[in-house]
């Protein structure tokens, strides 16, 4: 049999999800919250934050026993520091926010990153090029980031900006991303006004299928979005909001899903 080209495999999936039923609602899920603390990256990417910002984010990932702290590639020398000999590990972000810097900025920010101690890194794809169709254009940045990534044994996971993008996008996009090597897919960076929904995060699931990551982020701020981004088929979380939203698990007052907006 011959291997399908790029175009053919984006095109096959178009065809399988043409006259599937959307997935918009779903029941919260039933975690534990040190399962659900464990799932959630720490973010604080706000362009304002200083050391005692970042030293506190630390602080509080290593207390709730969260995946990882998000930052700015600016912190990640001081929390890979803050970090060492703990289970939580250090994220940084790639191509942030736009997306359009040059695939060799990207891979170079990676290398960058890495040497300074990071264990992960969100990149935003090429927003632009994704949609004009430039499918080959997508698949070269995110495949050269994907392999400085994994030559630094980096997790790479790749930011879509779902707000911005039709189904049919968000279905390539996640087609492109897998066949790039990349570990996750992610639906937004919070900055472009648009979140993580269940719709968005459901059909990423379902065309990445069981043995890649989905990453929900944008608007995650109460325990209940939390939870139904997790029902909805995610495995990782990024949120500003991680301390609250563990507290009122803990509590058990989850709150009401929150409107999608920044994540940071």
């Amino acid at each position: 049999m011959t291997d399908l080209s790029l175009e053919e495999k984006i095109q096959a999936a178009l065809d399988r999800f043409a006259s599937a039923t959307p997935v918009t609602t779903v029941q919260p899920a039933t975690i534990e919250p040190s399962v659900l603390a464990a799932m959630i990256d720490h973010t604080l990417l706000k362009p304002e934050a200083g050391e005692e910002q970042v030293r506190q984010l630390a602080a509080e990932a290593v207390e709730f026993g969260f995946a990882s702290v998000c930052v700015n590639p600016l912190w990640v020398p001081l929390c890979a520091d803050l970090l060492a000999g703990t289970q939580v590990s250090t994220c940084s972000v790639i191509g942030f926010p736009l997306g359009a810097t040059l695939p060799a900025i990207k891979v170079y920010e990676v290398e960058q990153v890495a040497a300074l101690g990071a264990d992960e890194v969100d990149m935003v794809l090429s927003v632009g090029r994704l949609r004009d169709g430039d499918v080959r254009f997508v698949y070269r940045d995110i495949a050269e980031v994907a392999e400085a990534a994994h030559e630094n044994d980096l997790i790479l996971k790749v930011i879509f900006e779902t707000g911005l993008l039709t189904d049919e996008q968000k279905v390539a996009a996640c087609v492109i991303a897998q066949e790039a090597g990349a570990d996750f897919v992610k639906t937004a960076t919070g900055f472009s006004g648009g979140g993580a929904t269940v719709p968005d995060v459901a059909l990423m699931r379902a065309v990445v299928g069981p043995m890649m990551g989905v990453k929900a982020a944008g608007g995650i701020r109460t325990a209940n979005d939390a939870l139904l981004m997790v029902a909805a088929g995610a495995n990782r979380l990024g949120a500003s909001a991680g301390v609250q939203i563990i507290r009122d698990l803990l509590e058990g007052t989850p709150g009401t899903a929150a409107a999608q907006g920044d994540s940071y």
